[in-house]
């Protein structure tokens, strides 16, 4: 089979849409498929390269850090996906997002009779933290961001989600064409629980304190994450033997030292920076419980891959993350943006480390169902059954 993927993010790039794209297309190159992604340009100059089996057709694209700093706009794609298309001659287009690159692959494909699918990662509250006062127009702007989905997504002729929780969601917005639910997806062999991880050594290669109970969060630092929720947590509990430690860089990671210095945390909060694919599942071995306290989450690969090395989990009560954790059994949930709830919960997983292996065995049991072996051949079956159609 010749897949496309498209996507109007950077194929190069550290969050979830770009994470999952690699992933699938290099699966599906391993698979014996023959697989281009088209994407916007990190150098912000087009270019081509073939990355571990997959064909990389990266265009042209604006860099708009003053937005957003891993934020780029491919410019005029229009001209570009027709000749992408009848150079590579897909049997099926697979879109990640409905934003200019993808638009403009949907009607190229459609011009040429291709089928299409596609992969939602988007909700609208992942852009609302960027946007003043949207709080008093929530109605309005919930119904024209999911309008402006739509208008792309409603033109497939399949679509995927992470979850079934935002499989649901989009089932209650009214998209058109079948909706199926298939998650991102973990490599269970890159990631997964290695006792002879040396704990003391990865601790000190990132600064991590090596006597206290760790909290980790790695991922993007930006707004919608609510970083702050379990920063304030630590500050509200007021113990000496537990660390908050945030790997990973975004945009809101200078307000978060701010804060973090405001509140007199520089010792029990502490930033990484990135953490490089090779060293993460090391260093998820040497950490004690992972966190995610976003509240806009239609999966979380993140939390996917501590799943995956056996850790304890801490997150919000929110979206799709209760698909991920059930409160006593591999983990707890607070109430989204609570830090008294946040607090607790922290509380009684640091006062009870007898329970903690039990949480990561559970956590390792539930994440086989997201292995990325499976997640590729699920995407599989859709392209068959698409182009069978």
């Amino acid at each position: 089979m010749r897949i496309l993927i498209a996507t109007s993010a950077n194929y190069i790039a550290f969050h979830g849409q770009a994470i999952f794209t690699v992933n699938l297309a290099e699966g599906l190159a391993r698979n014996g498929h023959a697989v281009m992604a088209a994407a916007g340009s990190e150098r912000g100059y087009p270019y081509r390269e073939q990355i571990n089996g997959v064909h990389l057709e990266a265009l042209r694209a604006l860099s708009l850090k003053i937005i957003h700093p891993d934020s780029y706009l491919p410019l005029f794609p229009s001209f570009a996906t027709g000749r992408i298309l009848d150079r590579f001659r897909p049997d099926i287009v697979h879109i990640q997002d409905h934003y200019p690159l993808s638009r403009a692959m949907l009607f190229a494909a459609r011009r040429r009779g291709i089928k299409l699918v596609g992969t939602n990662h988007f909700m609208p509250d992942n852009l609302a933290a960027y946007i003043p006062l949207v709080s008093r127009i929530k109605p309005f702007y919930n119904w024209v961001l999911w309008h402006w989905m739509r208008e792309v997504y409603d033109r497939l002729d399949a679509v995927a989600c992470p979850s079934m929780t935002g499989m649901e969601m989009l089932k209650k917005v009214g998209l058109r064409p079948p909706v199926s639910s298939i998650s991102c997806g973990v490599d269970t062999n890159l990631f997964r629980p290695d006792p002879s991880v040396d704990r003391l050594t990865w601790r000190n290669c990132y600064g991590i304190d090596p006597s206290r109970k760790v909290f980790f969060f790695v991922g993007r630092v930006d707004r919608e994450k609510h970083l702050e929720v379990i920063i304030r947590a630590v500050r509200l509990l007021g113990r000496n033997d537990i660390q908050f430690v945030i790997a990973g860089n975004g945009a809101a990671k200078v307000s978060l030292v701010a804060l973090v210095q405001e509140l007199e945390l520089e010792q029990k909060v502490h930033f990484t920076g990135y953490i490089p694919n090779t060293d993460l599942p090391s260093v998820l071995n040497s950490i004690d419980i992972f966190a995610m306290p976003s509240e806009a989450e239609l999966l979380s690969i993140a939390s996917l891959q501590a799943m995956a090395c056996a850790r304890p989990m801490l997150v919000a009560d929110a979206v799709a993350l209760p698909e991920l954790v059930t409160a006593n059994g591999n983990g707890l949930l607070f109430h989204p943006g609570d830090v008294d709830d946040a607090a607790r919960c922290m509380a009684i997983l640091v006062d009870h480390p007898e329970r903690w292996p039990a949480m990561g065995s559970a956590s390792l049991e539930r994440v086989q169902a997201h292995s990325l072996d499976n997640i590729i051949s699920r995407y599989e079956e859709l392209y068959w059954a698409v182009l069978s159609h």
